[in-house]
């Protein structure tokens, strides 16, 4: 199964979508299934259903940060390579959704929604592109990694 398939499956489980994209790499990045869930629980509903930046794009920059970012607060050169990382990495996920803010790829209207998140039901995936928006996120995800070497 590539990393899309199961960010897919993991999301229709019911994860939200900034849990499913980190959780999908948890073969890679290290951390146990406990610790990914919780870190990537704040970012769903682009970012605590605030509906800013979708949490399939944070939680592809988790993964992106634990394998690839930088640590020393000194290294300017190794920062400003990781921020371009970053913004390529967003651009692609623009140029295949549009954006990379959550309620305008749900095309909803601006402001926070309510913190009670809706029941996973079959009307609810059938109306929301979510679980092809955490695919999208994981492809560029994989493909990326496969890229500079970090996944074979």
């Amino acid at each position: 199964m590539n990393y899309a398939d199961k960010a897919r499956g993991l999301f229709k489980e019911g994860y939200n979508c900034s849990q499913a994209v980190l959780l999908a790499f948890s073969d890679v990045t290290g951390l146990d299934d406990n610790t990914a869930l919780m870190l990537a629980s704040s970012f769903g509903g682009g970012m605590g259903r605030l509906r800013e930046v979708c949490g399939a794009v944070s939680g592809m920059f988790m993964v992106i940060g634990i394998l690839c970012g930088y640590s020393s607060p000194a290294d300017h050169a190794e920062k400003t390579a990781h921020y371009e990382r970053i913004q390529e990495l967003a651009a692609q996920f623009r140029e295949k959704n549009g954006s990379i803010i959550c309620r305008e790829l749900l095309g909803l209207g601006s402001g926070a929604d309510s913190p009670v998140p809706e029941h996973r039901t079959q009307a609810y995936y059938r109306k929301r592109p979510c679980a092809e928006i955490v695919a999208d996120a994981a492809e560029i995800t994989e493909l990326y990694l496969r890229s500079i070497g970090k996944i074979q």
